[in-house]
């Protein structure tokens, strides 16, 4: 049975019997590895990780993260 739409546009769907609410094919928004990497060689070059989200057009927080995750600059 249809339930609508969530934000992203992406059909959602609920269960007769126990009427759970459930996408059936959700969209990822992850980011792609080339793209991360580039964030944080731009990171380390002096940009703070503000400048960084808004040139890549992300959240800062995604960047802090990665770095966190990663602990050093990435190779060249």
């Amino acid at each position: 049975m249809n339930a609508g739409f969530n934000r992203s546009g992406t059909q959602r769907c609920v269960c007769r019997e126990c009427k759970y609410k459930y996408t059936l094919n959700g969209k990822t928004r992850a980011i792609p590895e080339d793209t991360r990497k580039q964030a944080i060689k731009t990171y380390y070059s002096g940009v703070s990780a503000r400048g960084v989200g808004k040139i890549f057009g992300m959240n800062k927080e995604n960047v802090l993260n990665w770095i966190k995750k990663n602990g050093s600059p990435v190779d060249k």
